[in-house]
Order: C-alpha cells, then sequence, then structure tokens
C-alpha cells in the first residue's frame, strides 16, 4: 500500500490546497482539522508521515508531537509555521521533528520534505523490526545465561562474572559461548549493541 501524509492543519482552505496538490504528486492524503481529531482517528501501522501546523486549537503542533512519541513513533513530522517562530522550530527539531518548514512552503521544498520524511519512516520501520527480533533473541535466553549477558555488557570478566554468580570460570565462559550463539553476535562489540537497543544496558552506562 502507498504511503500515507496525513495533513494536520485548522486552516481549511490550506489543508485542501496541500491535499490536492499531494494528491496530484502521487502521494495518499488524509485531512485532519486538528491534533485532537488525529488522535481520535490514530492510523494502524500504515507507513506515512505528518505534515503538522504548529499553531493549531486544542493541542498545539508540539504537545501532539510530544503525545506521538508514545502513540506512533514510527511516523516522522514535518512543521508547517505560519510565522518564523525559531524558538519553536529548535524544539521541535530538538523532540526529532523531521523537517520545518514555513508557509507557504515552495511545492517542491514541500515534496523533497516529505520524500525525506517517507524515507526516514522506512528507516525507523526497519530498525523497530530489528529491535522486535533482538528482544525475542534476549527473551529466548535461560535465566542464567541472561545474568550473564547482564553483566558481560556492563564489562564484567569471566572472574568477576564467576564469582558474583557462585560458579566456575569455565561455566561461565560457556555461557558467554551460548549467549553469543543464540544472539547471533560475533563479538563483544555486537553483544554491547544488542544490550544497547533493547534497552538492557543504558546508553550512557
Amino acid at each position: 500500500m502507498e504511503p500515507t501524509v496525513y495533513i494536520i492543519d485548522d486552516d481549511q482552505s490550506f489543508r485542501t490546497a496541500i491535499g490536492r496538490l499531494l494528491s496530484a504528486s502521487g502521494y495518499r492524503v488524509t485531512l485532519y482539522e486538528s491534533g485532537n481529531q488525529f488522535l481520535e482517528q490514530l492510523p494502524g501501522n500504515e507507513a506515512g508521515c505528518i505534515l503538522l501546523d504548529l499553531d493549531l486549537p486544542g493541542l498545539s503542533g508540539l504537545e501532539l508531537q510530544d503525545r506521538l512519541l508514545e502513540k506512533a513513533p514510527l511516523l516522522p513530522i514535518v512543521y508547517l509555521s505560519g510565522r518564523g517562530n525559531i524558538r519553536a522550530s529548535v524544539l521541535a527539531m530538538k523532540a526529532g521533528a523531521e523537517d520545518f518548514l514555513e508557509k507557504p512552503a515552495p511545492a517542491s521544498v514541500l515534496l523533497e520534505a516529505i520524500d525525506r520524511a517517507l524515507a526516514q519512516y522506512e528507516r525507523r520501520r526497519l530498525e523497530h523490526e530489528r529491535v522486535d527480533t533482538l528482544n525475542a533473541l534476549v527473551a529466548a535466553l535461560t535465566p542464567r545465561e541472561a545474568e550473564v549477558f547482564a553483566l558481560v555488557v556492563r564489562g564484567h570478566l569471566n572472574k568477576q562474572i564467576a564469582y558474583t554468580l557462585g560458579t566456575s570460570e569455565r561455566t561461565v565462559k560457556a555461557h558467554r559461548h551460548r549467549v553469543m550463539e543464540k544472539l547471533g553476535a560475533r563479538s563483544l562489540a555486537e553483544v554491547v549493541s544488542i544490550a544497547e537497543r533493547t534497552g538492557i544496558l543504558d546508553h550512557h552506562a
């Protein structure tokens, strides 16, 4: 199915005009007049991106962006703002917005931004699937393997792990080998990367 551009803007004539432009350019388009309406009719797992007005009645664009981090984290956001609000654009980009355009954005600029956002969606989707796969592999570890895994990624040596778990170094080595085998990891760096991506190890730990 073609990706969808979700246009959220309270200016009906602008919303309709952008919708027509994007439809004519080959995109599927869905229109919303507010952030609340979008949340009520939240799309499923369809590919797409959001074209979001900064100044909306009810939930502001930034407030909606904050809600969507949890409810639709894969959908990239391209902001359209009617005023040159530098502070808001900085906040939006820091919070993960894909782009910030001023109205009226030239059609070519808008289409390029949407194409970049859709490419970003695809990257996020692939990473999301990869993390799901890694989570399943980690969940398949035995309780003892999970303990060894948690200690290995925090930089503990086999000798220290054996002492902590009250077992022999030889047993720890065997567990460590099985952990790497089950996770499909070829090096300690890969094991640490898996721990970070699955949330077992904080990136700053």
